[in-house]
Parts: C-alpha cells; structure tokens; sequence
C-alpha cells in the first residue's frame, strides 16, 4: 500500500497542471502528482524534483492512496468530456468527505452539475478559477475559488499560500458557493476578451489613422503602462510591438490575423443574455474575433468594397490624437470592467452566490490576465458603496470619463470617417450614452410589439400594463 504523506494531489501534467504542482511543492507543501501518461510525471520529477516533495505515482490508485484525509485532489486536465471522465475514474477510489477541485476553464453550470453529483457519493467538488497563464501558475496566480465553506476550510489555506500576493495579501478567495469560482473566472475572461479588443483597436486608430509604426506605438504603449492605463496588457502590448521576426520584419506583421477563441468569451456572451445583462463591450469584442476568422468573406468583401488608401485618409494633429485615443481606451475600459461587475452581480443574485464585488476586485490587481493599476480603485468603490448600481456612477470613474469623453466621441467618428473598425470602442460610447439618456427609442419599439403581437406597454402617467386595439378604433384597454 502507498503510504499517505501528500499534502494534496494533483492529476493532469500539461503545461498548467506542471507548473502548478510545482508552485504547490515549492510552498513547502508536499505533493502526490499524476498523469495518465506516466512519462510526463517522470518528466517533471526528472526536470524539477529538487524544487519540493513530490510523491511520484503511476495508478490512480497510488496516486489517491497517496494523499492524507480528508484528500485534496486538483484535476488540471481539458474542460469538458476529459475532465468528466478523470472524475468518473475518481469517484470510486474516493472516501466520504474527500474533496475535488476542478481548476480548468470549466463552464459554471457543469461545476453546478457535477457538484450535485459527487454531493450524491457524500465528497465535496469545487470548480476553481485559476488565472495568469503558465507564468501565473507557477509563481502565482489569481484565484477564485467556489464549492462548499467546509472544503475551503481544508483547501484554502493551500491555495492561499500559492497566489500573487498584494500588500500581503493573497490574490485568492472563496467568492461564492456552487459554480461561483467558475462563473466569476469566465466574466474574467470575458472582459480579458474586451480589454484586448480596446487595445488592439488602439494600435490599429495609431497605425492607421495616426501613421505610427509598430515600434513607435510600443513607446506610445510603454509610456502610457506609467500612467493610469497601468496593466499587464498593456506592458505586453508594447513587448509586442517592439518585437521583430528573424526577417527584422515587426513580429506583429507575420502574424496571421485571425484571432482564435476557446469558448470562455462566448460563454460570457450568452450567459449575459440569459440573465439580461448588457454587456456590449465583451459581446462585440468576441463577435470581432469571430470576424477576424471568416477570412473567405473578408477577401469576397475586399473584391467588392475595395478603396484606394487615399480614399480612407483623415488628417489629424499625431500627437493630439494619440491622447485621445488613450483616453478613449480608458473610458472604455472603466465600461467593459463596468459591465462585467454587473454580470457577476446578476449572476450572484439568480444562483443564490453570496459574491463580495469589492473582494473579487481585490484578488484580480495581480496574478491575472486582468491585473491592472485601476482595479485597486474598484476595490475601493465596492468598499464605499457594497450596493453599488454601477461602477460608472462613482466619483473617481464618473470623473475619469466626464474628462475623456470628447476624445473618445472624437476617436470613434474618426474611425468611422477613415473606414477603421473600432466596434468595442463604439459599442461602449453608445452603451454610456444609453445610460445617460432620459428617453430612449424602446418606448417605440414597445408600442411596435403591442401593434403586431398584443404584447402590452406601460405608460408613464400612470401605473399600470395596456393594450391598444390597433386592428380595431384604436381603443385603450388596461390589461389585468
């Protein structure tokens, strides 16, 4: 028999899961590590086995054996069909009140499912948000943990030691109940997915409108990481564009371009839409990625469309409209972090989470993707104001854009004046200017729904739902 000297196990030794286990063993934790092709255990030991204590096994069966009660076990494998069946092949091997962590980029509803699964075979299951990416992982990422207070108990103090750390705090907690880990690491995801748009839309305005080379703009990117755009993407970003390829061609200029998506950004999209949140900056971020795909309609449209560079050519002030654009970026950014807030706290509220907005803020300012200067401002704003309607209402935000809005109205109508796609850009000005609005369209298009479907309205001078007989004298009736 093994003997049980594992703090915690983990299965799956792709880059992740590798570089996880040895965060894990690197914080003095000891470690029972396995994968269903043993090489690559033997693979980690042999490359890293001097870094902590790692309990080397090759069944399941050791490997379960292997880890001390109540077991802690971590599967790092691909979300879906893979990680179903390394739990199906888990479950027997398990005791009462054993705990499973999924720390893939699982959906939330399958955490959900799976939860009330293992709940049957009385073992705890918690879907895990881990972000930062292989570098994340192995010296710190941004956690967010779901499932049961009680496997927390048992868990947290392990994942705790193994995060970024901010002021002496770790970027990891128990957000929520259920699926909550899950649910708040796709919205992540989701605004990862607007905050890349803005900035790629960013680089393209300077590239296109502002006649700036790669090189040039990795400076324009650089200067303004000192400023309050600060943020890992951002210094990625002029990483990047300061890159070239063998050929001393700008590395970003062989890339195809063609942006690739591994579900998290849709997800995001369509559980907006089942809870009726707006969240137009991230939808219209994955929409581009999935135009920047269909390259067969792009170069039928280029046939068709086609336009001589001079046709497109807007004359700006260089410098005058870099700022601009940097000030549109942020504007749109405070919306895109806006809207995602707003989603977890629907979300929240329809599963029954208990999710800390300020809290959540907290663990993102490092080891994320998202990691960014202005987080620890959001942090701030929650903890004013826990029942906040909408970042963009508090005083810090609200003057930060009130001051870049004519800049921003400015980038997008010359954007659209030089043929330039800005759709995350534009989403988000018409989405401030939504909210802002005393009287919007939809009071039409309600009495349109009356008119073809009987579907009612309410009006406002009176309480009250009504029907117009629109076929008939034009009556109005209240409907009860």
């Amino acid at each position: 028999m093994t003997e049980a000297t594992a703090t915690i196990g983990l299965t799956g030794l792709a880059v992740m899961g590798r570089n996880l286990a040895r965060n894990i063993a690197r914080h003095g934790h000891t470690i029972a590590v396995h994968n269903r092709t043993h090489a690559r255990t033997e693979s980690l030991i042999a490359d890293h086995g001097d870094e902590g204590d790692f309990v080397a096994t090759e069944s399941l069966e050791d490997f379960v054996a292997a880890i001390e009660k109540p077991r802690v076990v971590l599967v790092m494998v691909k979300a879906g069909d893979p990680t179903d069946a390394v739990i199906d092949d888990l479950v027997p091997l398990l005791e009462e009140g054993d705990i499973v962590v999924d720390c893939g980029n699982a959906h939330f509803a399958d955490t959900i499912r799976r939860e009330k699964q293992l709940e049957e075979h009385g073992l705890h299951f918690v879907g895990t948000g881990v972000s930062g990416g292989e570098e994340g992982a192995l010296n710190g990422p941004s956690i967010m943990v779901g499932g049961s207070d009680q496997a927390y108990e048992r868990l947290g103090p392990i994942l705790e030691s193994i995060a970024a750390q901010v002021d002496g705090e770790p970027c990891c907690a128990h957000v929520g109940t259920g699926g909550a880990g899950h649910f708040v690491k796709m919205v992540h995801n989701g605004i990862e997915y607007a905050d890349m748009q803005l900035i790629a839309e960013s680089y393209d305005l300077l590239r296109s409108i502002g006649d700036l080379e790669p090189a040039a703009i990795a400076d324009v990117f650089a200067d303004w990481n000192g400023g309050e755009l600060e943020s890992f993407l951002i210094q990625m970003t002029a990483d990047v564009l300061r890159h070239t390829d063998a050929g001393g061609q700008p590395f970003v200029d062989v890339v195809r371009d063609a942006a690739e998506q591994k579900g998290t950004g849709r997800w995001t999209v369509q559980s907006a839409l089942d809870l009726g949140v707006p969240i137009t900056g991230i939808a219209e971020a994955t929409f581009a990625r999935s135009l920047s795909g269909h390259t067969d309609q792009r170069a039928a449209a280029r046939k068709v469309f086609s336009t001589s560079p001079e046709d497109d050519t807007v004359e700006v002030d260089r410098d005058a409209f870099v700022d601009d654009v940097r000030a549109a970026l942020y504007s749109s950014k405070v919306v895109a972090y806006a809207q995602g807030f707003d989603q977890i706290a629907v979300g929240a509220e329809t599963h029954g989470w208990d999710i800390d907005l300020g809290q959540v803020a907290k663990i993102w300012r490092d080891g994320c993707i998202i990691r960014a200067r202005f987080l620890g401002r959001i942090t701030e704003a929650y903890a004013d104001e826990p029942d906040l309607t909408t970042l963009l209402t508090t005083e810090f935000f609200a003057e930060a854009v009130k001051e870049g809005v004519d800049a921003w109205r400015h980038v997008v109508a010359t954007a659209a004046q030089g043929g330039v796609p800005v759709p995350a850009f534009g989403s988000s000005l018409s989405y401030f200017d939504g909210l802002r609005r005393e009287r919007l369209p939809a009071a039409l298009i309600q009495a349109l729904r009356d008119n073809f479907g009987a579907h009612t309205y309410q009006r406002v001078d009176r309480e009250g739902t009504f029907h117009t007989a629109w076929a008939g004298d034009l009556s109005e009736s209240e409907q009860h």
